[in-house]
This record gives C-alpha cells, sequence and structure tokens, in this order.
C-alpha cells in the first residue's frame, strides 16, 4: 500500500506493499482490477497540483462564498425603501432578507450527495447559473409573493457554495496545509456580510434598490466564466472512476476502483437514491454533528439578528443616511481579516504542535483549542456594541464592539467547519451540509422576532439577552468537545 496524505490506497495493477516494494500479482483478465492513486506523488492527485491551480480554484470558491453571503445582506440598508415600493408591513419585509438564508437550509442537503455522484465541478457550476437566473428576476419583481418565490430558488443555487467549498479544500489540500486555504475561504465569504450592506446602501440609493440583485448577478456571472477554464474536478472518487473508464476503454479488462465495481455502475439509481439521503442520515446518526449543529446555529442566528437591524440602528438611532449606515459594516470586515489572519496561524501551528506531541497520532479535536479565545469574544463584542448604541456613545465605540463580535464568530466557524472535515474526509460534502442544516435555519427565524426584540428590550438588553445565552451554550462547548469529540464520534452508526 502507498499513502497520500493520512490515507492508505493500492496502486494500480495490485496492491503494493510499501515496506518491501513488492507489488502482488495482477489479477486475471476476468476479474476486476484495482485502479486507485500511483503512490504519494502521483501527479493528478488534487495534493500535487501545483500551487497556482490550488489556490485559484480555492479563491474562486471564495469568491463564490462572498457573493452567497452579500446577496443574504445586501439588502439590509433598502427594506425600508422596498417595503414602501411593495406595500409590506415590516416582518414580512425582513422575511425578504431571511427567506434567502433559510434555502441554505436545503440547498446543501441536495447537492452536497450530487457533489459526491457527479463531481464538484459541475454541480458548482449548474448551481451558479441557477442562482444568476432568479437573482435576475428578484430585480424584477413588482410583488412581495414573485420577490420571495425567486430570493428561495436563488439561494437554493447559492447555497452550492456551503455544500461545495469546504469538501473541495478538503480535496485539495492536505490536514497540516488547511489552516491558511481554510482561513482564506472562511474569511472572504464573510466579508459578504460586511461589503453587501455597504455597496447595498450606496447602490440603493444612487441606482435602485433592484439593482442591488442585478450587480451580483454580473459579478456571480464572471465567476461562472472564470470556473469553465480554471475549476477542474477535484474529487477523488470521480478522478479515479475516469481513470478506470479510460483504462476499460484502452484494455478491455475489467478495471475498477475502490468505491465502485462493476456492479455499482450498474445500479445507478439505488447509488443517488443513498448518497441523497446521506445528509438526513448522518445529521440524525452522529451526535457529534448534532452537537456541531446547534452550537453553529445559535451563532449563525445571532450574526444574523446583529447584521440584518445593524444599519438601521444607525438610521434610527444615530440619524444616518442609508449609505452611511452601510459604511459601519466595514468594522465586520477589520475583525473578520484579524481573526483570519491570527486563526490562520494558530491552526496550523496547534495541529502541528499537538500532533507532534501525540506521536505524529492526529485527530479531529486537534481543532478545537481555536474556539476558546472565540468564545470570549462573541458576547463581549455583543455587550460592548449593544449599550454603546444604547447610549448613544460616539459611533466607534459600537463599531469596536461589533469588530470584537466578528473576531468571535470568525474563529468558532473555522474550528468547526474544520473539525467536520477532519472527522468526515469521505464525505465531507454531506457532512458539511448536515452540520449547516440548523445553521441556516437560525440564520432565517432568529432575524425575525429581531425588530420586536430590539423594540421591546432595546440595544443593551436585547445584546445583553444574547449574550448571556450564548455563555450558557457557547463557554462549555470547546471543553466538552475536547473532552468527550471522541466519544461521541465513536457512538456515531455508519451511514454510508
Amino acid at each position: 500500500m502507498s499513502s497520500i496524505g493520512d490515507k492508505r490506497v493500492p496502486t494500480i495493477d495490485g496492491e503494493r506493499d510499501i515496506k518491501s516494494g513488492n507489488v502482488l500479482p495482477n489479477k486475471s483478465d476476468n476479474e476486476s482490477l484495482l485502479v486507485t492513486w500511483q503512490g504519494d506523488d502521483d501527479p493528478q492527485h488534487p495534493y500535487n497540483w501545483s500551487w497556482c491551480r490550488k489556490w485559484s480554484i480555492t479563491l474562486l470558491l471564495s469568491c463564490g462564498g462572498l457573493v452567497t453571503l452579500m446577496s443574504g445582506s445586501m439588502l439590509a440598508p433598502a427594506l425600508e425603501t422596498m417595503s414602501k415600493d411593495l406595500g409590506t408591513n415590516p416582518e414580512e419585509t425582513q422575511v425578504f432578507l431571511s427567506i434567502f438564508i433559510l434555502a441554505f437550509a436545503f440547498g446543501p442537503m441536495v447537492l452536497s450527495p450530487l457533489a459526491e455522484v457527479f463531481g464538484r465541478r459541475p454541480v458548482w457550476i449548474l448551481a451558479s447559473c441557477f442562482y444568476i437566473l432568479w437573482n435576475t428576476v428578484a430585480g424584477f419583481s413588482k410583488s412581495s409573493a414573485l420577490l420571495i418565490a425567486s430570493r428561495v430558488l436563488s439561494g437554493l443555487g447559492a447555497s452550492a457554495e456551503f455544500a461545495i467549498t469546504n469538501p473541495v479544500l478538503s480535496d485539495l489540500w492536505r490536514p497540516e496545509q488547511r489552516g491558511t486555504s481554510f482561513a482564506i475561504s472562511s474569511f472572504v465569504p464573510l466579508l459578504g456580510p460586511a461589503l453587501g450592506p455597504m455597496i447595498g446602501g450606496v447602490v440603493s440609493e444612487t441606482m435602485s434598490w433592484r439593482w442591488t440583485f442585478w450587480v451580483l448577478s454580473i459579478f456571480d456571472g464572471a465567476l461562472v466564466v472564470i470556473a469553465l477554464f480554471t475549476f477542474k474536478e477535484t474529487y477523488e472518487v470521480v478522478l479515479l472512476e475516469r481513470r478506470a473508464a479510460h483504462m476499460r476503454k484502452t484494455t478491455s479488462r475489467a478495471y475498477s476502483t475502490r468505491h465502485t465495481n462493476s456492479s455499482d455502475r450498474s445500479s445507478f439509481g439505488p447509488i443517488l437514491s443513498k448518497a441523497l439521503s446521506r445528509p438526513f442520515r448522518l445529521l440524525l446518526t452522529q451526535p457529534i454533528l448534532q452537537v456541531v449543529a446547534v452550537f453553529l446555529a445559535y451563532n449563525f442566528g445571532i450574526l444574523y439578528i446583529v447584521l440584518s437591524t445593524f444599519a438601521q440602528m444607525w438610521i434610527e438611532r444615530y440619524s444616518q443616511a442609508e449609505w452611511q449606515s452601510g459604511l459601519h459594516y466595514f468594522a465586520l470586515v477589520m475583525g473578520y481579516t484579524v481573526a483570519a489572519q491570527a486563526g490562520s496561524l494558530v491552526m496550523d501551528k496547534l495541529w502541528a504542535y499537538l500532533k507532534r506531541k501525540a506521536g505524529n497520532d492526529t485527530a479531529p479535536e486537534y481543532r478545537i483549542p481555536l474556539m476558546v479565545p472565540g468564545a470570549v469574544l462573541i458576547p463581549l463584542g455583543l455587550l460592548m456594541y449593544g449599550w454603546s448604541a444604547e447610549k448613544l456613545y460616539h459611533w466607534i465605540i459600537p463599531d469596536i464592539g461589533i469588530a470584537i463580535f466578528g473576531c468571535g464568530i470568525i474563529l468558532n466557524t473555522q474550528a468547526l467547519q474544520a473539525y467536520v472535515m477532519d472527522a468526515f474526509h469521505q464525505y465531507v460534502a454531506s457532512a458539511s451540509a448536515a452540520s449547516q442544516f440548523l445553521r441556516s435555519v437560525a440564520g432565517f427565524a432568529f432575524p425575525i422576532f429581531a425588530p420586536a426584540m430590539y423594540q421591546r428590550l432595546g440595544y443593551g438588553w436585547g445584546n445583553t439577552l444574547l449574550a448571556l445565552t450564548f455563555m450558557v451554550l457557547g463557554w462549555p462547548a470547546p471543553f466538552l468537545l475536547w473532552r468527550y469529540g471522541a466519544t461521541l464520534r465513536a457512538k456515531g452508526r455508519a451511514q454510508w
């Protein structure tokens, strides 16, 4: 056997004993021959692609994630104008923003297994085209019903970023290299909730709220064109099956892979059915995914409460214009930037240190220590932002608070998503979709009650409630995952 990263794989015409260097005898022509990677340095394995190719794909998908999260928040400064144009009340108008996030819960549950059957590239490109179509339609909406419907459909297409980005990173980068790449892929998309309202405020005030949709469609269209030339398939199963198919065609012998065999190729229906149900089965049968999903849900729910009301707070409390209110999201960008840079360095160094300390043994729990500073920064930022806004302190104080809050969100997100990637390597797409299901539901539901909460409690006590609730859930989480994570993973039933 030979190894790719931390995986053990055989070679094409038999199994190689890495210690002796011997290749086992080939099977007869009538028997299936195993096709896998030709050792650690097989140039066709994505781990061994050039850094230029790997980073171009990483940055492409990161920018796709940026578009997705900008779409979720870009309307925030224009909600009042949209409410007047379409004749809706504040609660209905809030749905325009949050219904897009609800689609993120269901889209990956379908797109992730499709990416495990057909590959990452075709699913990403087709889903992006679907997003462009319905996001463009949203800009032409004359009624709230059409706008909501088009937001749901465009959200389903945009959710491909959540379904595919993490699996592609897992395909491209070895575990010890994932800190920087994962930090970038987390950081760039999370600029979306900050940049979206900034750009949306300017676009809606100088042009029209409808152009907030069309600008994003143009941007994503450019990414799809770039992807046609730069986004090569990365999924090991698909790449090996292509190699096996080529060898079957050229030799007329029964080559197969360790993922598929001859009978698999004649039973496509059951394979697809099993793949489509996998995210739901994982969520229902893997205790560790359930724990991660609940924690991510509260993180994402709080984030979208803040994002959906942040611009309106500056308009109402500080009497600022729409375009001015959007500029304050730059404070989030600064918080994200600091956390992404620090998080990437700490994640890789922690992984290397803990691996060395454990005698080169690795475990997903090595990602968990990064959650500790995040668990402290989130409630600290919420309290600072809420009470400074309540007391109408100088604008820089709420911005510092929101930057601290953003740091905490990034650190927690990086740690938990990397944890899932390491724990469910082969089916990381389905596992990621399962872990993100509840967070997207929370991202939809939490902002709906946000205006009523702040109206009744104010920004000070409203954010205090959020901070205290987070402390109850968030402070024990890193220690429980570190102590019991391996036990919870062992309790999960195999659902492959």
